[in-house]
């Protein structure tokens, strides 16, 4: 396996996998979501295909102490062959940090399955309350959980997380 860096006329292929991948108020408009490609702190990991064709990706934003993954998505042909697994362990084996994601509440048995896949994978599921805030206009805030790679986060670092995150992926004070 291996990740590259997206190219800017591929952004559609991972857009709509985002579409297809994550609830509404879990992405932002096209044009909002294209515009962090500007932005130093965040990057977009792909797996082309031999036919140049996005397999999967990673989008995240990368700060002093943290890396949080803000989406993570496979073609639905590719889920189930263990790429998932392979491209989360190449991702966090060449993190320089902690690795941070958000899940849904465990409360249905999709999100049961990516929180167990995340365990599978070395990460631990933090227990303190957490609300992604609205990412666009009219889409709702979502209560959901922050995992972390390697260890649960100690109270002051996952207050750091969720400051730094609603300051700078959210642009919420």
């Amino acid at each position: 396996m291996m990740l590259e860096k997206l190219k800017i006329e591929d952004f559609k292929q991972v857009y709509d996998l985002i579409e297809l991948s994550f609830p509404q108020d879990e992405y932002r408009s096209y044009e909002n979501q294209r515009a962090l490609l500007n932005d130093e702190s965040y990057s977009i990991s792909v797996l082309y295909s031999s036919h140049k064709e996005v397999m999967a990706f990673i989008a995240s934003w990368e700060f002093e102490h943290f890396i949080y993954i803000e989406h993570f998505a496979l073609n639905p042909r590719h889920r189930g062959s263990g790429i998932g697994t392979q491209l989360l362990e190449e991702f966090v084996n060449n993190a320089k940090s902690v690795v941070c994601l958000e899940v849904e509440m465990p409360e249905n048995e999709m999100a049961h399955r990516r929180i167990k896949f995340y365990e599978r994978n070395g990460f631990y599921l933090n227990d303190f309350p957490y609300h992604q805030p609205s990412l666009d206009f009219g889409k709702d805030n979502i209560p959901l959980r922050i995992m972390s790679f390697g260890a649960l986060l100690s109270l002051i670092q996952f207050e750091h997380v969720q400051s730094t995150l609603y300051r700078v992926v959210y642009q919420v004070k």
